[in-house]
């Protein structure tokens, strides 16, 4: 067995363990075996992070910076990620299970996006109002809100981190980042390139421990100014309660259950593709998973052969290999629930197509590829975000009715469409309640456009130039302009 390895969190330019010296272990899901131990932050711990980040904020050296050389700092991080990614994708598949082809171009690709955004540091800006009073000049300035608390889940996890402490950072705040509990060793590598990048003591500080007491004492800090959110629905409520205590902004990123809708005259090995993509890429476990499939009466029997035979192709082992196409599930419990949802979509009707079982001959927590055909919208399946390598595929007659099947869900954060009829692209982009939706392409993202849904998918927006504006908030500034006294306010005229 190899020897496993022992992080320490990052707390005001520190390299630490928890206070009471506690740690938990992290597996790697494609062997089961223990890789690394990480500090379990106790509340004191975490109290300590923050308040880092608030004199960081209030008296160092970063709420001295100019914009402009805050964005030096993003650039300088920017090259050490594109420099480092292949370092740090191996790590994130060891700790997740992806596929080291994903993370280490993913990882390559953030760079991008603190470039952006080290570009956008000096390019927020107030305005001069038409005011409607005599002598009176009034402009807005946008300033920073504070302490950013960003809470990343284990999957695309250094795009997560890039979204949301990129434009936190570029517009002056500072950051406490908690990471995942089911796998923290990218963030807390990722940290260390914060270190070398040369960022001040405090002004970006990572913790790492379990939703209690570690996730609760952040996000309910009085001390925090805004919370950055992306995990599950339940998670989330919890969040919402703890921003009762700091009445903190927030922006929550709940994952979702996207339709994928073929039309008749769609390019049908593109769409074949595209869906193979969306809900088999990372092991199904994206929050942009296309997985429920709806598809025109005329072409489904072609599409499904089509799709049934490349699925069962699909070359299942270990991620760090070039030749796998496939990785592991992250966890021995989500492993578990695909299984016992799966099982009971059978019960309700549901025929496997393929799939829906562990291949043989394999330790680590690994599911085949697996879809399933549902007759009835109203199958638990359709509309429970599965976080696995799991298809549900519904059939349709009509635009009016895909459309209504697209909405009948509680989620909203992206769909794909795949049409040659480019009017009815734009009127189904339209009509299908989503944060993001791709025609004739899908999981395509980019620093310059904006991410999020609605519903229960959550709210908020991340990424693109407006994430620049909801991490400020605008001060007005009203200016006499006269030469004249103000007027004795108790001498009526």
């Amino acid at each position: 067995m190899a020897e496993i390895k022992s992080y320490k969190m990052l707390i005001d330019g520190e390299w630490t363990g928890a206070s009471d010296g506690h740690t938990f272990d992290s597996v790697n899901p494609a062997t089961g075996e223990i890789w690394s131990q990480v500090p379990e932050a106790t509340a004191q711990d975490v109290d300590r992070a923050v308040r880092a980040a608030h004199r960081a904020f209030m008296t160092g050296p970063w709420s001295k910076l100019t914009p402009t050389e805050r964005g030096k700092y993003l650039r300088r991080l920017a090259d050490l990620l594109a420099d480092k990614s292949e370092d740090l994708g191996r790590t994130e598949t060891i700790d997740t299970g992806k596929m080291l082809k994903e993370t280490k171009w993913q990882a390559k690709y953030i760079a991008e996006f603190f470039q952006f955004y080290a570009g956008c540091a000096d390019k927020i800006s107030g305005e001069t109002l038409p005011i409607d009073k005599p002598d009176m000049f009034v402009f807005t300035d946008r300033e920073p809100l504070g302490v950013v608390a960003a809470v990343v889940p284990w999957n695309s996890q250094l795009f997560l981190v890039a979204v949301k402490i990129g434009p936190a950072l570029a517009a002056g705040n500072t950051v406490v980042l908690k990471a995942s509990e089911h796998a923290s060793g990218a963030m807390l590598e990722f940290g260390k390139l914060i270190e070398q990048a040369g960022f001040p003591p405090g002004v970006v500080n990572i913790v790492t421990g379990h939703g209690d007491p570690c996730g609760s004492t952040l996000t309910s800090h009085p001390l925090v100014a805004r919370i950055s959110f992306t995990g599950g629905p339940g998670a989330a409520r919890h969040i919402l309660h703890n921003s009762t205590k700091n009445f903190a902004e927030v922006s929550l990123e709940l994952g979702g259950k996207s339709p994928f809708i073929v039309f008749d005259d769609a390019n049908i090995e593109s769409a074949v593709n595209g869906s193979i993509a969306g809900i088999f890429g990372a092991t199904g476990q994206s929050c942009v998973a296309g997985s429920r499939l709806y598809l025109h009466e005329d072409i489904a029997d072609e599409f499904l052969d089509w799709m049934v035979a490349l699925a069962k192709d699909i070359r299942i082992g270990d991620p760090l290999a070039e030749d796998t196409q496939m990785g592991p599930l992250c966890t021995q419990g989500q492993l578990e629930c695909v299984e016992r949802e799966v099982a009971f979509a059978q019960e309700e009707g549901g025929t496997l197509l393929c799939g829906g079982k562990r291949p043989k001959g394999m330790s680590g927590t690994f599911y085949e590829p697996t879809i399933i055909e549902c007759p009835r919208q109203d199958m638990r399946i359709v509309d429970t975000e599965m976080f696995g390598p799991v298809l549900s595929v519904l059939r349709f007659k009509t635009e009016e009715e895909v459309i209504e099947l697209a909405n009948d869900t509680v989620h909203g954060l992206a769909a794909g469409i795949f049409t040659q009829d480019g009017a009815r692209s734009l009127r189904v982009a339209k009509a299908v309640r989503a944060g993001i939706v791709w025609v004739n392409t899908y999981r395509v993202v980019s620093p310059i456009a904006e991410f999020g849904g609605n519903g229960g998918s959550g709210y908020g927006r991340e990424s693109g130039m407006q994430a620049m504006y909801d991490y400020t908030r605008p001060k007005t500034i009203w200016v006499n302009t006269s030469s004249e006294p103000m007027a004795n306010p108790f001498v009526m005229r």
